[in-house]
């Protein structure tokens, strides 16, 4: 399954700082413009989930092997199959209970560009 960059945020720090810090740290991915999509509860306490998508350096990715597994650019066309079950790599979205798969429906379906 391939999903969204997720990351903590450090004490006094700012949500939109810690989207560009967490992606710059796992990814190398130098962000943009954050902005606000939706949050979502998280059973952990002193967590907090949120998705503030980000627009990125489309150029690279360097990834940091401590904190992903992998990390990779996709289309629409082959993010919607992986939505509906049906990329011919056996590829996958998140499912319904996740925020990450409403980021990523909208971008497939609505065209929501963040940033």
């Amino acid at each position: 399954m391939w999903s969204c960059l997720a990351g903590y945020i450090e004490p006094g720090e700012a949500i939109e700082d810690a989207v560009r810090r967490e992606t710059r740290e796992e990814a190398g991915i130098v962000c943009g413009r954050v902005a606000y999509f939706a949050s979502q509860p998280w059973p952990f306490p002193t967590s907090l989930i949120d998705r503030l998508p980000r627009r990125g350096d489309l150029a690279y990715i360097v990834i940091d092997r401590n904190e992903l597994a992998d990390a990779r650019w996709f289309g629409r066309e082959e993010v919607a199959s992986m939505i509906a079950r049906k990329h011919p790599e056996g590829f996958t979205a998140p499912a319904p209970v996740a925020i990450a798969h409403h980021i990523i429906r909208a971008w497939v379906e609505d065209g929501v560009e963040f940033g």
